[in-house]
């Protein structure tokens, strides 16, 4: 039987009879990855002359579904003529504000959003919305599990999965949850949250916020915009960046804290190994924290943020618990690969910034060996060093550059490698690993030095263990 939710719906300052009556005529979409083309498809959908543009290459895949729609598009090149005289553009996230063709359309006044802007104009959904430095992935598809299995009409969507344009033109669903990024976040201005989920923040993409943490705390806090007292704000208390900011800031909605160092009111808390959810007006949650799928410090948090959620959402208790206790975690996040002679091999490639792999450190309970590197955007490693000095046997650097890794861990650690392919890192790992400890790929780093993304990174990761 499906169990109803009880927020408010009307998340965008664009009312429905203003839906798709925007005036505009020409949309360009750049970038041709899952989040553009269902951009386009949607645009289409709703009437709109569409042009997709993207500097780099485009999936054989998205190029068919394109061309079978008859939608123009471009790859390796973006032809200012074809482009510079629409008048909105729907930028993918991962394109950079300092980018040439977006400084030119700025300079033209020409608005720019996101994706999930623009497809929140044409749905009337109920929208839970999550964001943070670390745990959003894990948190969005908890939150979804607890939802779907309670029988609720749920897509999931934003940084995951299939888009939510394109959920949104082919689909029909009551609830979103969206994983939101810091990116999106910076090209939405009417989309509203239902109930926004703000996990934590951490340094991470400094690089495109002029390393100006200032500058990426505001981004993450554009969860909240046009909020109202009707709906959810959902936060760590235990976050210091996050309670200094509120001190400064007036949200409207309604505040449902979390903590796993206090107790709280209208927020989940943790007490002697129990996670208890007691909001205003609804029954009180109980759980042992022994009994959750997710074990680990980071998975108390995300777990009570997914909780909370689900009690805004006013399900039962039981499903609550049922869907916390089976859940299965996403793949290159924590993942258990292999035992091999003793050895475990685990593959967390997902987490490209050091807190994230501060996360994966501090839930190991072996020696470890450590594979990390990458892109370096700016990392502080200071972070990891107590966790380093008590867990970390040898280090094993998976980069072009590995500078940054060596000045930070060289006199920590017995053993630093430095490694130029998944296999090679494998290889070495396996031989410095005695039984009973673990491998672990939590690179801190992004991955577009050696592997097209970090979904490549650890299935080459995984491809080489299973060589071994």
């Amino acid at each position: 039987m499906q169990e109803k939710g009880n927020i408010p719906s009307n998340h965008s300052t664009i009312t429905p009879a203003q839906k798709g009556k925007t005036g505009l005529r020409r949309m360009v979409v750049l970038g041709a990855g899952e989040s553009g083309v269902g951009a386009a498809i949607l645009a289409q959908k709703q009437g709109f002359e569409v042009f997709v543009s993207d500097f780099g290459a485009i999936k054989e895949s998205y190029q068919q579904e394109l061309e079978s729609l008859n939608i123009p598009f471009e790859a390796q090149q973006h032809t200012e003529s074809l482009i510079l005289n629409a008048d909105e553009v729907i930028k993918s996230p991962g394109i950079p504000d300092k980018v040439e063709i977006i400084q030119k359309l700025n300079a033209k006044g020409i608005r720019i959003i996101s994706e999930i802007e623009f497809a929140g104009r044409y749905s009337d959904a109920k929208m839970i919305c999550i964001t943070g430095s670390n745990g959003k992935s894990t948190t969005t598809m908890l939150t979804y599990h607890i939802m779907e299995q309670a029988g609720l009409n749920v897509g999931l969507a934003g940084n995951i999965g299939k888009s939510f344009a394109r959920q949104v033109a082919l689909e029909s669903h009551e609830y979103y949850v969206l994983e939101i990024s810091s990116f999106m976040l910076d090209n939405m201005y009417a989309f509203k949250a239902d109930i926004a989920v703000l996990l934590n923040i951490t340094p991470d993409h400094l690089d495109r916020y002029d390393y100006q943490m200032a500058n990426y705390i505001k981004s993450k806090f554009r969860i909240v915009q046009n909020q109202t007292p009707k709906d959810h704000f959902i936060y760590c208390d235990d976050d210091p960046v996050i309670a200094e900011e509120m001190k400064h800031m007036n949200i409207k909605s309604q505040h449902h804290p979390f903590s796993i160092e206090h107790e709280l009111s209208n927020g989940a808390y943790l007490k002697q190994n129990n996670l208890t959810i007691a909001l205003t007006n609804t029954d009180q949650f109980d759980m042992t924290i022994k009994d959750l799928a997710l074990q680990g410090k980071h998975n108390v948090y995300n777990s009570m943020a997914s909780g909370i959620v689900a009690k805004v959402l006013d399900l039962r208790n039981e499903s609550i618990r049922e869907s916390m206790g089976n859940f299965k975690n996403i793949e290159h996040r924590l993942e258990h690969v292999a035992n091999i002679s003793g050895i475990t091999f685990i593959n967390d490639s997902k987490a490209t910034n050091v807190n994230s792999t501060w996360y994966a450190l501090e839930s190991m309970n072996t020696d470890v060996v450590l594979i990390m590197g990458g892109v370096d955007k700016g990392n502080d490693y200071s972070m990891l060093l107590d966790l380093v000095r008590q867990k970390v046997k040898a280090i094993i650097c998976l980069g072009k550059d590995n500078k940054a890794i060596h000045d930070a861990f060289e006199d920590e650690v017995e053993v630093m490698v430095n490694t130029f392919s998944a296999r090679e890192a494998v290889e070495v790992a396996f031989h410095l690993a005695k039984k009973g400890s673990t491998v672990l790929l939590s690179p801190a780093c992004a991955s577009f030095d050696l592997f097209k993304n970090y979904e490549d990174r650890g299935n080459q990761f995984k491809a080489a263990v299973k060589e071994l």
